[in-house]
């Protein structure tokens, strides 16, 4: 059954996010015989002597060069995963029309990741965040837990469209400071910063995965207006949702130059994202969460 079928206004309305998110989880799991996100996580522990006939995988050969003797690493598994979620609540993820704007993608396809996560016992957190962090839950696996999170992702929902910007940059330093080593890290945001000022958003990044992060970024967008900047050439009056600033334009004067310069952003934070071992999805709203989020799962159970 898919979730495209049911009224996502309602949830809005009503609060039934939790069974929404069971159904995208149901659809998306039959025939599924592995989950797509597994405790990964291991700790090193200490070196012991290599033993002649082993695997020679886990040598440490920095040792090994230094000493001119075999030591293996040995190492702590983790069974259970620590999942934080992160979800932008900037102004300008409420765009472009209800029910069918980039929030309400980014909470959808969060609450399944959640309740997926919740089904194999494994430990999930949400942050929620616009200039800074708004909302972060602690980290649990309990039923009751990630239906707390449903609460708070359909409180984002029901927030009044108020000017509200977003640094990015300095959320994901904070998290990346703060969360326990060699978690996932799920990252819902259209990244709509000063574009002049990407490098802060890379350095950022990066910073997660130096503290040994796991990191998605579905970086939620409407391709057709804020990348193929699909307008009629008519005049227009374009207003910042994240600083109310106004500008009238007709969209062929501009055309141009805006999707050369959205291009090379957009390039430049997919090399980043490859560079630094993100996986990077490209969530076109207009597409729908369930067809997004399922197409990356099946993809990334198959890699595993």
């Amino acid at each position: 059954m898919s979730t495209r079928n049911l009224d996502i206004a309602s949830v809005r309305q009503y609060g039934n996010l939790e069974f929404l998110a069971r159904q995208l989880v149901e659809g998306f799991i039959t025939g599924l015989h592995k989950s797509p996100f597994h405790g990964f996580s291991v700790e090193f522990a200490e070196h012991r002597l290599y033993n002649t006939g082993e695997t020679t995988r886990h040598i440490d050969w920095k040792v090994f060069a230094k000493s001119d003797r075999l030591f293996v690493k040995r190492y702590e598994e983790e069974t259970n995963l620590r999942c934080h979620l992160l979800v932008d609540t900037s102004s300008s993820m409420y765009y472009p029309e209800p029910n069918h704007d980039k929030i309400t993608f980014s909470v959808m396809a969060a609450a399944g990741i959640a309740n997926l996560l919740q089904r194999q016992k494994d430990a999930v957190s949400l942050t929620t965040f616009s200039e800074g962090v708004e909302v972060q839950t602690p980290v649990k696996s309990t039923p009751s837990h990630v239906h707390k999170i449903f609460l708070e992702l359909e409180q984002v929902l029901q927030k009044p469209k108020t000017q509200r910007k977003t640094t990015v940059a300095d959320v994901l330093h904070e998290i990346a400071e703060k969360i326990h080593k060699r978690s996932l890290v799920v990252i819902f945001s259209d990244m709509f910063e000063d574009v002049n000022q990407a490098d802060k958003i890379f350095s950022a990044m990066q910073h997660l995965r130096h503290n040994l992060h796991e990191v998605l970024l579905f970086h939620v967008t409407d391709r057709r207006t804020e990348e193929e900047f699909a307008f009629d050439d008519r005049p227009y009056e374009f207003i910042d949702l994240e600083s109310g600033e106004r500008v009238k334009i007709q969209p062929g004067q501009v055309k141009k130059q805006y999707q050369e310069a959205v291009k090379k952003y957009y390039q430049e934070l997919r090399l980043k994202c490859g560079q630094y071992k993100i996986d990077f999805i490209e969530a076109d709203v207009a597409k729908g969460y369930d067809q997004i989020l399922s197409a990356y799962l099946v993809k990334r159970n198959k890699m595993r």
